[in-house]
């Protein structure tokens, strides 16, 4: 069954929805298609570290999710994160986080996603972390 890229970025929105972390957070799905995605988040004071830069822990949720729903739609079961790698390249500061994950190697099991996540200050992006992970099947135990 195709959908078209409006509804499946409504049923993405669904999804990011039932995530209390996620909605804690104030993440926000910008634009999904099957093995990509957009995922940005608003940057708020209490996202700070003490130095002022968006704390690691943010940066790396952003890469995580993003991660997770590029594999999940590219592979369209329900998926998890089984591992995943990030590199903070330079300090995150602006206005808004953008994580965008693209699923590069995608098998019934499993999907090795890449993720760039990027600072956005006075509408200019500056990439500030890397990230790679393998998305797997959620086990129907």
């Amino acid at each position: 069954m195709s959908v078209t890229p409006e509804v499946f970025l409504a049923m993405g929105r669904e999804i990011l929805a039932k995530q209390p972390f996620s909605v804690l957070l104030g993440a926000e799905l910008a634009d999904l298609s099957p093995g990509k995605v957009d995922l940005q988040l608003a940057l708020k004071p209490e996202h700070l570290q003490q130095h002022g830069f968006a704390h690691g822990g943010l940066v790396s949720y952003l890469a995580d999710n993003a991660l997770t729903f590029a594999g999940g739609t590219a592979m369209q079961v329900p998926v998890v994160t089984s591992e995943f790698k990030i590199n903070y390249v330079r300090p995150a500061v602006g206005e808004r986080l953008v994580a965008r994950a693209t699923a590069d190697a995608v098998s019934k099991t499993q999907a090795v996603c890449r993720c760039e996540v990027f600072a956005v200050k006075d509408g200019a992006e500056k990439l500030c972390a890397l990230a790679q992970g393998t998305i797997v099947r959620l086990a129907q135990d």
